[in-house]
């Protein structure tokens, strides 16, 4: 949809200044994009995922 590349730059931005950026924050930085698609369960625990990923666990 629409919202998906937004998101994908709101996250990426949050995740280059604040690798270990939490819940809260990650709400906060896609707070702008409006997404009726998943919801955004889905979303946050992707970003967790690339978290791990960036950290080097499995």
């Amino acid at each position: 949809g629409f919202c998906t590349p937004g998101l994908i730059v709101a996250v990426h931005d949050l995740l280059d200044r604040v690798p270990d950026a939490g819940e809260l924050a990650v709400r906060e930085a896609i707070s702008g994009n409006l997404c009726r698609c998943t919801g955004y369960g889905r979303i946050l625990q992707a970003v967790k995922d690339v978290q791990r990923r960036r950290a080097g666990k499995p």
